[in-house]
């Protein structure tokens, strides 16, 4: 069976308090209005996935759990359909990312205003016209 492009698998997500303690001290910022993008892009290193990612939206900004849930689906979503480009850089380029993607925003929006944040974050972080 051929595996999609298209997925959001365990080893994509960044894990682990070593690996993301590093990212928030040695990562770089992007501010983009909803989202704080942190990055930290490494060489290549034998059984790391290309682009590893972590995504949070913080409790204060979302006091219910249910609406933090919806936001972090929507981001997920997002990310699994628009990754692809900055996957593709990183593997030509022999080279591995971390990224942090934070929400910022208030306020619940829609899958429409989600999607074209993390465009942009991929963007900023990749360096490509998308």
């Amino acid at each position: 069976m051929k595996q999609r492009a298209e997925s959001f698998k365990k080893t994509e997500r960044l894990c682990g308090v070593r690996s993301i303690s590093e990212l928030f001290a040695e990562g770089r910022t992007i501010n983009i209005p909803s989202v704080r993008v942190i990055y930290r892009i490494m060489p290549a290193a034998p059984g790391l996935m290309p682009v590893r990612v972590l995504i949070t939206v913080p409790r204060r900004h979302f006091k219910k759990a249910v609406d933090r849930n919806i936001m972090k689906r929507r981001i997920r979503e997002a990310w699994r359909k628009n990754k692809e480009p900055l996957v593709a850089l990183m593997l030509q380029s022999g080279r591995t990312a971390d990224i942090a993607l934070i929400w910022n925003d208030t306020q619940i929006k829609p899958y429409s205003y989600t999607e074209k944040c993390i465009k942009e974050a991929i963007t900023r972080v990749s360096g490509l016209k998308y």
